[in-house]
């Protein structure tokens, strides 16, 4: 049984950081593509990053956010840098043998975080 567990959200100010961790089980982990997506109150969810052997950043977050991953600890990270308001949203790890970062194509989903920004 497949299992992604994020940890990390909280209330933050507006410039501070937050670093989100996502723990995998239940699945090969290096042969996975993660992702972090976010959604906003009355939004669609959307991708934020994502790392295989490379990393894809969001254009809304290019040069704030960084993804990286822990093969031998089965953990995605997800710092988060310079926060906004509008990075309010509940955060979901992902997991996809897909080359495709889009919802319809992850494999796996967490529960979720929820990270709050304040201005």
């Amino acid at each position: 049984q497949v299992q992604l567990v994020e940890s990390g959200g909280g209330l933050v100010q507006a410039g501070g950081s937050l670093r989100l961790s996502c723990a995998a089980s239940g699945l090969t982990f290096s042969d996975y593509t993660m992702a972090w997506f976010r959604q906003a109150p009355g939004k669609d969810r959307v991708v934020v990053a994502g790392i295989k052997s490379s990393t894809y950043y969001a254009p809304s977050v290019q040069g704030r956010f960084t993804i990286s991953r822990d093969n031998a600890k089965n953990t995605v990270y997800l710092q988060m840098d310079n926060l906004k308001p509008e990075d309010t949203a509940v955060y979901y790890c992902a997991a996809t043998k897909s080359a495709v970062l889009s919802v319809g194509d992850m494999d796996y989903w967490g529960k979720g975080t929820l990270v709050t920004v304040s201005s």
